[in-house]
């Protein structure tokens, strides 16, 4: 057969099946790789984000004795060069070269109490490997070697040191003085210089944060803090440092590079790190003490696939209902291009043609048109950034075999027997039982999935569970094979009640719309789950955002919040509330205050109620009332009037229970109190309505923090993997509804001849053209509604079906993502459009149907 001249023939039907293939190939190559890549994204500015303590890996020891010190620098160097030498092959391109980044070794004694001060202040010794490229010395000099000084009969070395300047500030110590510390094993500390950082924001200092600052703790228990500074030695300090008598630990820190982390290899990094704690755990000796890894990776890895799990369980459904519904168009393009060829095939067949000539005829014509299409498609898919995964390569190819290997079964089952007798205008005949059974059995096992999935939740933590992506597939299967099933009995009713009447355009329209025929199940296949994954993308999408409005009012808990560690001058306040954009100002004060009179402590806000819940006045959190009393949390609840401690003694009467405070509280023992009940209230936190500029307000209280609940919205929205979800909904809803609309148009085009045939006839009885538009629309527009109202109610119910195994938190500032409120405008304009596209179809076709002249479709002998 003259397989050019048949592609000549259908150029059109090829050509549109060609653009379909390759817009399916484009994103199902394409999306999964911008996915990828935001996931890869995310988890770099996890790690990048994280304090360094917890991102690096520090192997540290403890030295018990003179034999386990470590007197000089090449000693440490020796075992840095072992560590790195012993990194799993995994880790070895995550760690950054020695020297670089936060990488450095360190000494430092914990615990060492200033003589006299009963324990509460310690001055600990530290020796960093790199102070000299991290500090700047401003006061004073850098130390030098330490000596030796008498104190109370004993020969005691002097250390000499440096502390920050923060530090001699806040502890009223001044460069040149001595200090004595220990309390049996003593030693000196001459404060010889005061230092700052070069750089204070680098991320090395959150592995020495003890050295730039004052560390204040509070024991259990106590009423007072414990008081931590730690004062920098030089390398020949190092040389008479030991950990006999004192609490002496090493370190060398490992820096990680998030530059070069991959989400797909964040499992096998995982993995890699417990490998080499344990690998570092071997190299312990007698002579050398235990080696230890210290690391928060593990858990910040554990956390990332926890929330990668969920992103990928919800691309996995949307990414997998648009492969199927492009698919099912792909399908229904070929069975169009199958009817176009329909009589050329039977007239070969009946030639003497093979069946392998006929089928292999078509299906290559079928290649023709998809093949191309595919390979131009995933070369465009090489425009998205990202890594190639295997479904980038196999997704196009998966593309060409459904739509050849369709075409090839068809066109063989239609054509097994030359010049076969088929009738499509007859009823379909009516499903055995065995086949009701089956069909059965699926809807009820669908159900049973669906319950199971809400009763147990997921089986494994952190992973994808397979049950998951059955239960989709099987309600969606369930609630196509009901549509098909019923969408004809409530017809035939009306049928009924239009048999009645005299008009027989509405009778003829529903008997034909009512007939269970072959060619009504692939639309109903395809455009119920594009509409039951657009809405469920929809409805996510909208949770989600819902989810982060709300989370950004309970991280700040006003449109701008103002705090400070220091009371907020007066005249700064006034400031505050003449600055333009500021609405209204609500003072507050908090703090910790004593309960009762033992060591019990809680948080506390004094704040105007009142005014707080003006300013909360349109926001999705809420505040209870308080003109007196307390507002307490559920630790402190059933306490009825109870003490406070703050300035004053002060009892309060228990007026509700509050499961969090908006911008403050979310767990533990707090209490929210009126502002009045303060003798003198000390303000240092700002609750501001209205848009002012956040710089300005800063300006006018420099040592204050400003946020505002839009800040915290963006801060969210902008996550990597939060953009990656929503943007891939927005995206898949989109490209869901045009397949949609393909749906509709090529099942008006498949049934455009029959319809044709059938008004033809008519018109000869007198038809007119309005009662043909009329008709058209009754035969296609129930079939449309039903399944859109099928697919719209699926979509709605996989939210609520799927919400026990989704958690979305990761995505909406850590809040459980379950309020899916019925929002219908998007839906419900997604089901509507694609009806009005059936009715303008059906119009349409009407309308090139009318200029056809009767030959042009009855032949002679048809109406006789």
């Amino acid at each position: 057969m003259r397989i050019g001249l048949l592609a000549r023939v259908h150029l059109g039907t090829m050509a549109v099946l060609s653009v379909l293939t390759l817009s399916a190939c484009v994103l199902v190559a394409g999306l999964p790789k911008a996915a990828q890549t935001s996931y890869d994204e995310a988890l770099r500015r996890a790690l990048g984000t994280a304090p360094a303590v917890t991102a690096d890996l520090t192997v540290t020891t403890t030295s018990r004795g003179a034999e386990q010190d470590l007197r000089e620098r090449g000693q440490f160097d020796i075992r840095d060069r072992r560590w790195r030498q012993i990194l799993p092959a995994a880790l070895r391109p995550l760690i950054q070269p020695a020297g670089t980044g936060t990488s450095h070794m360190s000494a430092k004694t914990t615990l060492t109490p200033l003589t006299g001060t009963g324990g509460w202040t310690y001055l600990n010794l530290g020796w960093l490997s790199d102070a000299d490229r991290r500090v700047t010395w401003v006061e004073g000099r850098a130390p030098a070697a330490p000596s030796t000084m008498r104190y109370e009969g004993a020969t005691v070395p002097v250390f000499e040191g440096g502390l920050s300047r923060e530090a001699l500030r806040k502890m009223g110590m001044r460069v040149g003085e001595t200090k004595m510390i220990g309390e049996h094993d003593h030693a000196a500390v001459k404060i010889v210089g005061a230092f700052e950082a070069k750089d204070p924001s680098d991320r090395y200092w959150s592995h020495n944060s003890d050295v730039l600052h004052v560390i204040e703790t509070l024991p259990p228990g106590a009423t007072d803090t414990e008081k931590h500074l730690t004062a920098l030695i030089s390398d020949a300090g190092l040389g008479e440092l030991s950990g006999e008598g004192r609490n002496l630990t090493y370190r060398w820190v490992l820096p990680v590079e998030p530059a070069a982390a991959t989400a797909l290899a964040a499992p096998e990094l995982r993995t890699a790190v417990g490998e080499f704690g344990r690998a570092v755990l071997l190299q312990s000796t007698a002579a050398s003490g235990s080696y230890s890894l210290e690391s928060g990776l593990t858990e910040l890895l554990g956390d990332f696939l926890a929330a990668l799990s969920a992103a990928q369980t919800v691309m996995s459904l949307v990414l997998g209902g648009l492969l199927a519904v492009a698919l099912g168009v792909i399908v229904l393009t070929v069975r169009l291009l199958g009817d176009r060829m329909d009589r050329t095939l039977s007239l070969a067949r009946a030639r003497g043609g093979s069946l392998r000539q006929v089928a292999g005829t078509a299906a290559a014509l079928t290649a023709i048109a998809t093949a191309p299409a595919a390979v131009a498609g995933y070369a465009l898919s090489y425009l998205v950034p990202g890594p190639l995964l295997p479904v980038v390569h196999a997704g196009p190819l998966v593309v060409v075999v459904v739509a050849v290997g369709v075409c090839a079964a068809r066109t063989a089952l239609t054509h097994r027997r030359p010049l076969p007798e088929r009738r499509d205008d007859v009823v379909a005949a009516r499903p055995g039982a065995r086949r009701i059974t089956l069909e059965a059995l699926v809807v009820v096992l669908a159900l049973a999935g669906a319950y199971l999935l809400r009763a147990r939740g997921l089986t494994t933590s952190g992973e994808q569970d397979p049950f998951l992506l059955v239960v989709p597939v099987a309600l969606t299967v369930a609630a196509a094979l009901v549509t098909l099933r019923c969408y004809p009995y409530p017809l035939r009713l009306f049928v009924r009640l239009a048999a009645r009447g005299r008009a027989a355009v509405a009778f003829l329209g529903l008997t034909g719309a009512a007939r269970t025929r072959s060619g009504s199940v692939l639309p109903v296949l395809v455009l119920l789950p594009a509409l039951a994954v657009s809405v469920f993308a929809a409805v996510v999408a909208d949770g989600i955002a819902g989810t982060q409005r709300l989370a950004s009012w309970q991280q700040v808990g006003a449109p701008i919040r103002i705090t400070s560690e220091t009371e907020i001058p007066a005249d700064a306040v006034e400031r505050i509330r003449r600055a333009p954009g500021v609405e209204r100002v609500v003072l507050a004060q908090t703090g910790q205050v004593q309960v009762g009179y033992g060591g019990e402590r809680a948080e506390a806000i004094a704040v105007d109620v009142a005014g707080w819940r003006d300013i909360l006045d349109g926001a999705p959190v809420v505040l209870p009332p308080l003109s007196d009393g307390a507002l307490v949390s559920p630790e402190l609840r059933g306490r009825g009037t109870f003490e406070i401690g703050w300035q004053s003694r002060v009892k309060l009467a228990t007026r509700g229970v509050v499961e969090a405070v908006p911008g403050f509280f979310t767990k533990g023992k707090f209490l929210v109190v009126p502002l009045d009940i303060q003798l003198r209230p000390a303000v240092n936190t700002l609750l501001v309505k209205g848009d002012a500029a956040l710089a300005d307000l800063a300006a006018i209280v420099p040592s204050a923090t400003v946020e505002s609940q839009e800040r915290a919205l963006a801060a969210i929205r902008d996550d990597p993997l939060t953009s990656a979800v929503r943007w891939t909904l927005t995206v898949v809803t989109a490209a869901l509804s045009a397949y949609a609309l393909a749906a509709v148009v090529l099942s008006l085009v498949i049934g455009a001849a029959e319809r044709a045939r059938t008004v033809s006839f008519l018109r000869t009885l007198g038809l007119s053209d309005r009662q043909a538009q009329r008709l058209t629309v009754l035969e296609i527009l129930p079939m449309i509604v039903v399944t859109a109202l099928a697919g719209l109610g699926l979509g709605l119910a996989l939210p609520a079906a799927l919400g026990p195994g989704v958690d979305l938190s990761a995505y909406a500032g850590d809040l459980p993502v379950g309020d899916y409120s019925l929002d219908l405008f998007l839906p419900t304009a997604l089901a509507a459009g694609l009806t009005a596209a059936a009715v303008l179809g059906a119009y349409a076709h009407t309308v090139v149907s009318r200029r056809r002249g009767l030959g042009a479709v009855l032949r002679v002998g048809d109406l006789t």
